[in-house]
């Protein structure tokens, strides 16, 4: 893999990491339609955990709130209850989690076709489309507790397919409970941490012992880099646009990268 490569697949996680169009999906279908190797497992690690690492740089005081007061029962600065918030992090991630520990490596080998993610992301791409449009948009952080963390945990599971988008999914779900836009945004990125963290730390297990995860130390770092700094901006922006906007604008690229990839796939027959 060139530095080149490395930075504009760096750039595609962290844009598609937090818009709710599938990173996963992008960091296939990216390299196959330029016609570049597959980049490898140890960049697609090193990419979300840099992407993780802007999640927690762009909410660090509700995260340092969060941590502190879900030990301590102080209230905080920020309008939600921290071990509230805590249980539905907690309890919203064992899906996700039991759920990469029994399918990831059947999903990896079988699941990662351009037909496959066609489909996941049309199919979704709708999906949140009648969210966004039939729920409520009423519910604020503070009324998240263990049940809609739960919930939007089982909805996150079905990420791990290519295509599906694990933001997309996530504010489909808060969004069909009756949350609003940004408060549905500002939870799916917070789940991210606990899910990143633990299926970091098994890719990064398997890779220190097969020995790869010194083979491309140059991209990896890069990925690291350029994915924390870029995904830091992203959060800003989505977070501003779902203040003003809808999500149309997402749903509308989904549907067109739904057909690009058919044509793409009937035209090379």
């Amino acid at each position: 893999m060139t530095p080149f490569q490395a930075v504009v697949l760096s750039l595609v996680q962290a844009v598609t990491e937090f818009l709710p169009i599938s990173s996963s999906g992008h960091l296939i279908l990216v390299p196959y339609f330029l016609g570049w190797p597959d980049q490898g497992l140890s960049f697609d690690v090193a990419a979300h955990f840099g992407t993780m690492l802007a999640v927690v740089a762009y909410f660090r005081r509700e995260l340092l709130d969060l941590v502190t007061g879900f030990f301590t029962g102080a209230p905080g600065r920020h309008d939600f209850d921290p071990r509230r918030l805590g249980w539905a992090l907690v309890v919203g991630t064992i899906p996700a989690a039991l759920a990469g520990l029994a399918l990831a490596s059947t999903i990896e080998a079988h699941l990662r076709s351009p037909a496959l993610i066609a489909c996941t992301t049309l199919v979704y791409g709708l999906l949140l489309f009648w969210a966004d449009r039939a729920g409520r948009q009423q519910r604020d952080l503070a009324s998240l507790g263990v049940g809609a963390g739960l919930l939007i945990g089982l909805a996150q599971a079905l990420a791990l397919v290519p295509g599906t988008s694990r933001s997309g999914i996530t504010i489909t779900a808060a969004l069909l409970l009756g949350f609003t836009r940004p408060v549905a945004a500002e939870f799916a990125f917070l789940l991210f941490i606990p899910v990143g963290l633990l299926a970091g730390g098994h890719d990064l297990l398997k890779l220190w012992r097969t020995g790869e995860l010194w083979h491309q130390l140059t991209p990896i770092l890069i990925a690291i880099v350029v994915s924390g700094a870029a995904g830091y901006l992203v959060i800003g922006w989505l977070l501003d646009w779902l203040r003003r906007r809808p999500l149309t604008v997402f749903v509308v690229y989904r549907v067109a990268l739904a057909v690009v990839i058919v044509a793409t796939l009937l035209a090379r027959g």
